[in-house]
């Protein structure tokens, strides 16, 4: 096994995140990959990985920008400036509960702070528990809004922390 390691995702890592999710994930739309690197590109979001070797374990997403398709213009959740929402947080099964996911954040945090954020916001579905105590437990505890998403019938649950 190598040095497991968090870093933000350079575009060669983007393809392999992408690739690999695509792999695993194969009714995915091949679309979300385009979105995904053409908003790093342009700076409205930044996608850190965590990596085992050059192999992609885990993956999450900042979004900077309220013109991010995944934020869909809330200002709320990402606002340009002060605000970011932390997207798409996952990690491979097998390396769960290792630690790897709060050292990401904890590089994601410091990197929001650089760019001048002091407020960073989550969503999380109101059925998944878990992930709801973890959020928590990380320090996302103001209740912001619950989203009924895409016409889905159980809410996303967003919350936010101050860094």
């Amino acid at each position: 096994m190598n040095q497991v390691m968090c870093r933000p995702a350079s575009r060669e890592d983007l393809d392999r995140i992408w690739d690999n999710d695509f792999e695993q994930h194969p009714h995915w739309p091949r679309e979300w990959k385009e979105r995904f690197v053409r908003e790093n590109e342009a700076g409205m979001c930044k996608t850190f990985g965590i990596f085992d070797g050059e192999a992609a374990i885990g993956t999450c997403t900042l979004i900077f920008s309220p013109a991010s398709e995944q934020v869909g213009g809330r200002a709320e959740l990402a606002n340009g400036m002060t605000i970011a929402n932390v997207c798409a947080l996952r990690i491979n099964n097998e390396y769960e509960r290792q630690g790897h996911v709060s050292k990401l954040m904890k590089l994601m945090e410091q990197y929001a702070r650089e760019r001048g954020c002091t407020t960073l916001t989550i969503g999380v579905e109101a059925k998944d528990t878990r992930p709801h105590a973890i959020y928590f437990h990380w320090g996302y505890t103001q209740f912001l809004q619950c989203v009924y998403e895409d016409g889905e019938a159980i809410p996303t649950l967003y919350y936010a922390k101050q860094l």
